[in-house]
């Protein structure tokens, strides 16, 4: 996949969480997936593991749609009312292409307004991304917030 195609993909993805389609949103992992969000306390985001290390989440599949299907129900106190998010991706790059698989990296920045308080989650997304016969989709999607901790975001109950 080239930088283009990459790029309306995740644009496609922002827009499918800003639009709360989360079990569309879910649609795109694989079966053998992983969904990750470090803590802002990771001493080395890029390298650490959930198995040793602390995450905010760190979903396979059956937890990604479970996390999918509980935001679209009221049970979902956290997020019902549902917040108002929009997911600016930027500086897009390709960092490896091998056959099937894409490794890329982008920039995010989430805005959530919720109740009267608006915040935003920031940082970098790190994707590999596979071509399959139902066409491109999310093999393991990494988020490191830039963030020193979540005092003034509050809870992290919305997807990045």
């Amino acid at each position: 996949m080239n930088r283009s195609e990459v790029e309306d993909f995740l644009y496609h993805e922002a827009e499918l969480l800003d639009e709360w389609q989360t079990e569309a949103w879910a649609a795109l992992y694989t079966e053998d997936s992983l969904y990750e969000v470090t803590s802002p306390a990771c001493a080395d985001p890029t390298k650490a593991d959930a198995r040793n290390t602390l995450f905010l989440i760190s979903d396979r599949i059956e937890r990604i749609r479970g996390r999918a299907n509980r935001l679209t129900k009221k049970t979902a106190h956290a997020e019902y009312p549902r917040s108002k998010t929009r997911h600016l991706i930027t500086n897009v790059r390709v960092t490896g292409d091998e056959g099937e698989e894409t490794k890329a990296r982008a920039n995010f920045a989430v805005y959530r307004t919720k109740e009267d308080t608006s915040t935003v989650y920031m940082g970098e997304a790190f994707f590999t991304l596979v071509q399959t016969a139902e066409g491109v989709r999310i093999r393991h999607k990494r988020c490191i917030l830039d963030l020193n901790s979540l005092y003034n975001q509050g809870r992290l109950t919305i997807i990045l």
